[in-house]
């Protein structure tokens, strides 16, 4: 499982013209999974993303997590996060989970964000439209492996 963690100010998603799911003043989190992935991974990433310390504290140092600071998550799946590009120029997305069972991981790892702190979703295996205003910028890519 890999996933992109942005800071953000605020951010939205869109499907055929109607917002599906935004946060203010918090997180963007990007996800994507591979073969063996399992709900071990997914309460792993989501613990880790929850306890993340990417917000500035009293100082300007970067030593708050989302727990401590407040703020929502945006959790969008996005395949092309397994994207090969090293041989030629069309990359390969052979190495992202498929189906039901990325479908599935998804359902769970918004779950388990939840549990951590509010969180809205796109909608797994559509076209999304993604506005956000990041915040830094600040973006951290976590494997689970």
């Amino acid at each position: 499982m890999r996933v992109l963690v942005s800071r953000v100010k605020n951010a939205s998603v869109e499907v055929k013209g109607e917002v599906v799911g935004k946060c203010d003043k918090g997180l963007l989190i990007l996800s994507c999974f591979t073969e063996d992935d399992s709900i071990k991974e997914v309460e792993y990433l989501a613990k880790k993303c929850a306890n993340l310390r990417i917000f500035d504290d009293e100082e300007g140092v970067m030593n708050k997590s989302i727990l401590d600071k407040g703020g929502n998550i945006l959790s969008i799946s996005q395949f092309t996060l397994y994207a090969d590009a090293n041989k030629g120029n069309r990359p390969s997305y052979i190495k992202a989970l498929k189906g039901e069972e990325a479908k599935e991981l998804y359902r769970l790892f918004n779950e388990k964000l939840n549990e951590y702190v509010h969180t809205e979703t796109g909608i797994f295996g559509e076209d999304m439209q993604i506005t956000a205003h990041h915040d830094g910028p600040i973006n951290i890519i976590i494997d689970s492996k």
